[in-house]
Protein backbone atom coordinates (compact mmCIF):
# COMPACT_ATOMS: atom_id res chain seq x y z
CA UNK A 1 0.00 0.00 0.00
CA UNK A 2 1.43 3.49 -0.99
CA UNK A 3 0.93 6.21 1.95
CA UNK A 4 -0.57 9.01 0.91
CA UNK A 5 1.50 12.55 0.07
CA UNK A 6 2.17 14.34 3.21
CA UNK A 7 0.06 17.31 3.65
CA UNK A 8 2.36 20.52 3.79
CA UNK A 9 1.36 23.19 5.88
CA UNK A 10 -0.15 26.06 4.47
CA UNK A 11 2.65 29.00 4.61
CA UNK A 12 1.85 31.75 6.35
CA UNK A 13 -0.01 35.04 5.56
CA UNK A 14 2.16 37.88 4.54
CA UNK A 15 1.82 40.44 7.20
CA UNK A 16 1.79 43.60 6.10
CA UNK A 17 4.52 46.03 6.99
CA UNK A 18 5.19 50.06 7.48
CA UNK A 19 5.24 50.60 3.52
CA UNK A 20 2.80 48.57 2.82
CA UNK A 21 0.31 49.83 4.81
CA UNK A 22 -1.78 52.90 2.89
CA UNK A 23 -1.36 55.53 6.60
CA UNK A 24 2.50 53.96 6.18
CA UNK A 25 2.98 55.08 2.40
CA UNK A 26 4.37 58.89 2.37
CA UNK A 27 4.06 60.60 -1.32
CA UNK A 28 7.43 62.13 -2.16
CA UNK A 29 6.64 65.95 -2.66
CA UNK A 30 6.38 66.98 -6.25
CA UNK A 31 9.18 69.29 -7.57
CA UNK A 32 8.73 72.71 -7.37
CA UNK A 33 7.96 74.14 -10.95
CA UNK A 34 11.34 75.82 -11.47
CA UNK A 35 12.64 72.52 -10.81
CA UNK A 36 10.34 71.40 -13.54
CA UNK A 37 11.14 73.99 -16.03
CA UNK A 38 14.63 73.54 -15.32
CA UNK A 39 14.46 69.65 -16.03
CA UNK A 40 12.38 70.12 -19.71
CA UNK A 41 14.69 72.73 -20.77
CA UNK A 42 17.62 70.78 -19.68
CA UNK A 43 16.04 67.56 -21.47
CA UNK A 44 15.67 69.89 -24.71
CA UNK A 45 19.25 70.09 -25.08
CA UNK A 46 19.93 66.73 -24.26
CA UNK A 47 18.06 65.41 -26.82
CA UNK A 48 19.20 67.86 -29.25
CA UNK A 49 15.96 69.70 -29.83
CA UNK A 50 17.29 72.79 -31.67
CA UNK A 51 14.14 74.30 -33.26
CA UNK A 52 12.60 74.25 -29.76
CA UNK A 53 15.48 76.12 -28.02
CA UNK A 54 15.14 78.50 -31.33
CA UNK A 55 11.79 79.19 -30.68
CA UNK A 56 12.28 80.15 -27.07
CA UNK A 57 15.21 82.50 -28.19
CA UNK A 58 12.37 84.39 -30.06
CA UNK A 59 10.79 86.29 -27.56
CA UNK A 60 7.79 87.81 -29.55
CA UNK A 61 6.85 84.60 -31.36
CA UNK A 62 3.89 82.63 -29.48
CA UNK A 63 5.41 78.97 -29.94
CA UNK A 64 4.55 75.91 -28.27
CA UNK A 65 7.81 75.89 -26.91
CA UNK A 66 7.14 79.08 -25.41
CA UNK A 67 3.80 77.54 -24.18
CA UNK A 68 5.06 74.76 -22.65
CA UNK A 69 7.46 76.80 -20.37
CA UNK A 70 4.52 78.80 -19.77
CA UNK A 71 2.55 76.11 -18.26
CA UNK A 72 4.60 75.11 -15.35
CA UNK A 73 3.75 78.28 -13.56
CA UNK A 74 2.17 78.32 -10.88
CA UNK A 75 -0.15 81.08 -11.31
CA UNK A 76 -1.65 83.27 -14.56
CA UNK A 77 0.38 86.07 -12.90
CA UNK A 78 3.94 83.88 -12.58
CA UNK A 79 3.52 83.05 -16.60
CA UNK A 80 5.87 85.53 -17.83
CA UNK A 81 8.63 84.80 -15.43
CA UNK A 82 8.82 81.46 -16.51
CA UNK A 83 8.55 82.15 -20.43
CA UNK A 84 11.93 84.52 -19.68
CA UNK A 85 13.65 82.23 -17.76
CA UNK A 86 13.15 79.47 -20.68
CA UNK A 87 14.00 82.74 -23.06
CA UNK A 88 17.53 83.18 -21.20
CA UNK A 89 18.19 79.47 -20.66
CA UNK A 90 18.03 79.04 -24.39
CA UNK A 91 19.94 82.24 -24.96
CA UNK A 92 22.93 80.95 -22.79
CA UNK A 93 22.31 77.53 -24.03
CA UNK A 94 23.07 78.63 -27.96
CA UNK A 95 25.31 76.13 -29.15
CA UNK A 96 26.47 74.58 -26.08
CA UNK A 97 25.81 70.36 -26.13
CA UNK A 98 25.15 70.34 -22.18
CA UNK A 99 23.00 71.70 -20.25
CA UNK A 100 23.60 73.48 -16.99
CA UNK A 101 20.90 73.92 -14.33
CA UNK A 102 23.32 77.03 -13.20
CA UNK A 103 24.04 77.85 -9.62
CA UNK A 104 23.40 79.78 -6.93
CA UNK A 105 20.85 83.22 -8.03
CA UNK A 106 21.95 86.48 -9.81
CA UNK A 107 24.54 87.66 -7.36
CA UNK A 108 26.27 85.10 -7.41
CA UNK A 109 26.31 84.60 -11.25
CA UNK A 110 27.52 88.36 -11.68
CA UNK A 111 29.90 87.36 -8.61
CA UNK A 112 31.53 84.95 -11.15
CA UNK A 113 31.52 87.44 -13.79
CA UNK A 114 34.66 88.93 -15.27
CA UNK A 115 38.40 88.04 -16.59
CA UNK A 116 41.49 87.03 -14.52
CA UNK A 117 41.66 88.31 -10.69
CA UNK A 118 38.76 90.93 -11.97
CA UNK A 119 35.81 89.26 -11.29
CA UNK A 120 32.85 89.84 -9.37
CA UNK A 121 33.17 93.36 -6.52
CA UNK A 122 36.67 93.52 -9.06
CA UNK A 123 34.80 93.95 -12.30
CA UNK A 124 33.34 97.23 -12.69
CA UNK A 125 30.56 96.21 -15.36
CA UNK A 126 29.82 93.68 -12.92
CA UNK A 127 28.97 96.30 -10.13
CA UNK A 128 27.32 98.45 -12.58
CA UNK A 129 25.05 95.58 -13.53
CA UNK A 130 24.00 94.57 -10.04
CA UNK A 131 23.29 97.96 -9.20
CA UNK A 132 20.88 98.42 -12.22
CA UNK A 133 19.56 95.21 -11.47
CA UNK A 134 18.54 95.37 -8.37
CA UNK A 135 17.15 99.00 -8.25
CA UNK A 136 14.70 98.21 -10.86
CA UNK A 137 10.69 98.52 -9.27
CA UNK A 138 9.78 96.33 -12.24
CA UNK A 139 11.63 92.93 -13.19
CA UNK A 140 14.70 94.28 -15.21
CA UNK A 141 14.06 92.06 -18.06
CA UNK A 142 17.05 93.32 -20.70
CA UNK A 143 19.22 93.62 -17.60
CA UNK A 144 18.75 90.00 -17.14
CA UNK A 145 19.05 88.96 -20.52
CA UNK A 146 22.84 91.38 -20.31
CA UNK A 147 24.03 89.11 -17.15
CA UNK A 148 22.87 85.61 -19.02
CA UNK A 149 25.43 87.26 -21.90
CA UNK A 150 28.20 88.42 -19.69
CA UNK A 151 28.00 84.90 -18.56
CA UNK A 152 27.96 83.28 -21.75
CA UNK A 153 30.98 85.06 -22.94
CA UNK A 154 32.76 84.81 -19.95
CA UNK A 155 31.89 81.04 -20.00
CA UNK A 156 31.40 81.09 -16.43
CA UNK A 157 28.13 78.87 -14.36
CA UNK A 158 25.16 80.88 -15.27
CA UNK A 159 22.66 81.52 -12.11
CA UNK A 160 20.16 78.43 -11.25
CA UNK A 161 17.57 78.37 -13.40
CA UNK A 162 15.29 76.71 -10.56
CA UNK A 163 16.02 80.17 -8.59
CA UNK A 164 16.11 82.72 -10.93
CA UNK A 165 11.95 81.51 -11.76
CA UNK A 166 10.79 81.64 -8.08
CA UNK A 167 13.06 84.94 -7.48
CA UNK A 168 11.01 86.43 -10.39
CA UNK A 169 7.73 85.05 -9.18
CA UNK A 170 8.26 86.96 -6.30
CA UNK A 171 9.91 90.38 -6.99
CA UNK A 172 7.49 92.51 -5.86
CA UNK A 173 7.12 90.72 -2.34
CA UNK A 174 7.01 93.71 0.16
CA UNK A 175 10.37 94.60 1.51
CA UNK A 176 12.32 93.57 -1.79
CA UNK A 177 13.66 90.50 -0.07
CA UNK A 178 14.43 88.88 -3.58
CA UNK A 179 16.78 92.01 -4.70
CA UNK A 180 18.58 92.24 -1.16
CA UNK A 181 19.30 88.53 -1.04
CA UNK A 182 21.13 89.10 -4.72
CA UNK A 183 23.36 91.65 -3.29
CA UNK A 184 23.82 89.92 -0.62
CA UNK A 185 25.13 86.94 -2.66
CA UNK A 186 27.32 88.77 -4.72
CA UNK A 187 28.92 91.07 -2.35
CA UNK A 188 29.59 87.74 0.07
CA UNK A 189 30.77 85.19 -1.89
CA UNK A 190 30.43 82.48 0.98
CA UNK A 191 26.04 83.18 1.57
CA UNK A 192 24.41 80.03 0.31
CA UNK A 193 20.30 81.18 0.34
CA UNK A 194 18.25 78.24 0.39
CA UNK A 195 16.52 77.77 -2.53
CA UNK A 196 12.55 78.65 -2.25
CA UNK A 197 9.72 76.57 -1.78
CA UNK A 198 6.66 76.98 -4.08
CA UNK A 199 3.26 75.58 -5.16
CA UNK A 200 3.05 72.71 -7.56
CA UNK A 201 2.14 73.87 -10.83
CA UNK A 202 -1.46 73.97 -12.32
CA UNK A 203 -1.88 73.40 -16.08
CA UNK A 204 -2.32 76.90 -17.67
CA UNK A 205 -4.39 78.77 -20.27
CA UNK A 206 -3.62 81.48 -22.79
CA UNK A 207 -0.19 83.09 -22.03
CA UNK A 208 0.14 86.52 -20.40
CA UNK A 209 1.54 89.53 -22.25
CA UNK A 210 4.51 89.15 -23.73
CA UNK A 211 7.68 89.22 -20.50
CA UNK A 212 10.46 90.08 -22.96
CA UNK A 213 10.91 93.91 -22.50
CA UNK A 214 12.83 96.84 -20.91
CA UNK A 215 12.72 97.69 -16.98
CA UNK A 216 12.91 101.21 -17.63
Amino acid sequence: MIDPAPVLPEPPAEVAGPSDSPVGKQALPEPSPGKQLTAWLCGLVRARQYGQLADLRRPVAVTQARLIAANFAPSEETRPAFEHVAFLFARYHAGRLDPSPGRGDIGAALGRIGTGVGRGQANPGAVRLLDRVVASRRVPWRHLQHVVERARSCDTVPPSWEVLTEDLAGWSARGRPVQYRWARSFYTPTYTPETPTSTPRPRGAAPAADPIGDSK
